[in-house]
């Protein structure tokens, strides 16, 4: 199989969110059929001091290595994913990951994470979020020497 070289990542514009939390909820909705946010968003929006920030994966693939079962993998795009019919629901990624983006919410056993779908940049009023290309190589790192490609 050819390794993808690059993938799609979110960029967040600070100067331009205000908070309405539209994001999380098209998330939401993409993960759990609802508009909840918050713990079911995979994306987060934070308000700071000067504004807001955003929490999410970067798709750098540090949580590759982690799963003991294989259940993740980078698809032909390049993006991190999760599959759920593999996952046994153990949490080693979501205590592994390095940034806090592996989540996971009571509903379900499995963790869930961004899939740089671009739900949450249709669903900003404000334009505040972008799906941008990355090339992996500028991005990616590796634990150990087998997955994280």
């Amino acid at each position: 199989m050819e390794h993808p070289t690059t993938v799609k990542i979110l960029k967040f514009y600070a100067e331009k969110c205000n908070g309405c939390l539209e994001c999380e909820k098209a998330c939401s909705q993409v993960h759990f059929k609802t508009k909840d946010g918050g713990e079911k968003s995979a994306i987060r929006i934070i308000k700071t001091e000067t504004g807001y920030s955003m929490h999410v994966c970067d798709q750098r693939g540090l949580c590759l290595d982690m799963c003991p079962v294989g259940a993740l993998t980078r698809r032909k795009n390049g993006v991190v994913w999760l599959e759920k019919e593999v996952c046994i629901g153990c949490q080693a990624c979501v205590g592994f990951c390095p940034i806090g983006a592996m989540r996971k919410a009571d509903v379900r056993i499995e963790p869930f994470k961004c899939i740089s779908c671009g739900s949450c940049v249709r669903a900003c009023p404000e334009k505040a979020i972008e799906l941008v290309e990355a090339t992996i190589t500028d991005i990616k790192q590796v634990v150990y020497h087998k997955l994280g490609v």
